[in-house]
């Protein structure tokens, strides 16, 4: 019997090779493959755009400016050339304008005058200026402006003209309240404030009419306070008077001193000048507004 030769024993053959894929088989291979690849840089674009967002804020978006000082400083200076602000008197002017008011007297004419603005054989006497305190028609003034007066006749801001009655004095601070007839239905009452903080070298303005010109203002500074006064006729000593060296001049009799935040601190009352002549030599005075306030009777504060 023949052996087996070692060659003759079984042998495992090597499997099939599988048959390679058609074009369809890898038509879909492709399309998955972009299927997987379409759904992963969709989930990551949120995030890319994002981070994105951040390195452009972080590295090439411009950081905002931080201002010194001397920025904001500078931007002021370029506003305050393009837009001025308004001086202390115009403020002054602006706060008080509606409550000015110009005071003439009347009185009975000589038989050989020459009647201009009267009634009735009247002829203007003076001249001076008021200022409204309260909105019914209170108006302060000086006694001697309206002393001996047949008629007072009032010219309001607006232009409205009334008359009024005098219904208080106070002799030794030569004022006196006047009630006008009727009065604007828009009457400004002037805001009082208390000379207890008034110093030297503060602001003031007055309003008036000098020589029966105006409403017109000027402006200067607080001369001295406390000082006295005797009028040239000497008829009356003044005191604890406000001196001021804004130009007045006759007619801003009765008128107001204002202070620079546009509040009455007194009511303007003479001018001191050496050479007895009626003109502003720089030293003016006004009664404080508390004295005023009691020539009305009613607490100005």
């Amino acid at each position: 019997m023949q052996r087996p030769s070692l060659y003759s024993r079984s042998r495992t053959k090597p499997a099939a090779a599988p048959a390679a894929a058609g074009p369809a088989t890898k038509t879909s291979g492709l399309r998955d493959g972009l299927r997987r690849h379409w759904l992963a840089l969709a989930a990551a674009v949120p995030g890319a755009a994002a981070l994105a967002l951040l390195a452009w804020q972080l590295g090439v978006a411009p950081r905002a400016r931080e201002y010194t000082q001397e920025d904001i400083d500078a931007a002021v200076a370029k506003s305050l050339e393009t837009v001025p602000i308004p001086s202390q008197a115009t403020k002054a002017w602006e706060a008080v304008r509606g409550s000015i008011v110009r005071v003439r007297a009347f009185v009975d004419a000589p038989p050989d005058a020459q009647i201009e603005g009267g009634q009735g054989g009247e002829v203007e006497a003076s001249v001076g200026t008021g200022v409204v305190i309260l909105d019914k028609g209170v108006i302060l003034t000086n006694i001697h402006v309206v002393a001996g007066a047949k008629r007072i006749a009032l010219t309001f801001s607006e232009g409205m003209e009334t008359d009024a009655t005098v219904t208080g004095t106070r002799p030794e601070d030569d004022l006196a309240v006047l009630q006008a007839r009727t009065v604007p239905d828009d009457l400004q009452a002037a805001t009082l404030q208390s000379t207890a903080g008034l110093q030297p070298g503060d602001v003031v303005t007055a309003v008036g009419f000098p020589f029966g010109i105006g409403p017109s203002v000027s402006s200067g500074v607080v001369s001295g306070l406390k000082r006295e006064y005797r009028s040239p006729e000497g008829q009356r000593l003044l005191t604890n008077l406000i001196q001021f060296d804004a130009a007045v001049n006759p007619g801003n009799s009765g008128g107001p001193l204002v202070n620079a935040s546009g509040e009455v601190v007194g009511i303007v009352t003479g001018i001191l000048n050496p050479t007895q002549q009626r003109v502003f030599v720089g030293i003016g005075f006004a009664v404080p507004i508390e004295n005023a306030a009691m020539a009305v009777g009613v607490p100005p504060f």
